[in-house]
């Protein structure tokens, strides 16, 4: 079976740990899953991650926040950007998430970036998602 949209696999897996109260996912490892995870943990969504190598793709393994009773940091990720439907944004229109408690992630020609990143260098991109 070949997977179309990775990205979305990674949201998928991230949200289905959340609802099974799991303290920690695995997630096969690329690039953008790693610098996805890197702007998660910079926004204070995660707790910690690490990359394994198993000889092959990788896996990063994420250790998932929570707070007082068995809340978690994350409520919601939502993919944006689908491979059927690209939708890429101006400098001028980066989304604000929830009046900014949340994040909204974006590829640049500078690389993934969050929301508030882009609007500071003042760039914009492909919308990938949203996560509040």
């Amino acid at each position: 079976m070949t997977m179309t949209d990775p990205i979305a696999d990674y949201l998928t897996r991230i949200r289905n740990a959340v609802m099974a109260n799991r303290s920690s996912v695995d997630i096969p490892a690329s690039r953008v899953k790693i610098h996805m995870t890197e702007i998660l943990k910079d926004a204070g969504y995660i707790d910690d991650y690490t990359v394994l190598d198993d000889r092959g793709q990788g896996v990063i393994n994420i250790d998932l926040k929570w707070h007082r009773h068995r809340e978690n940091a994350i409520k919601a990720l939502r993919r944006e950007s689908r491979p059927g439907q690209r939708r890429y944004v101006k400098a001028e229109e980066v989304p604000k998430i929830r009046n900014g408690h949340g994040i909204a992630i974006i590829s640049t020609s500078r690389g993934l970036l969050s929301d508030s990143q882009a609007r500071k260098m003042g760039v914009g991109g492909e919308y990938i998602c949203s996560i509040y």
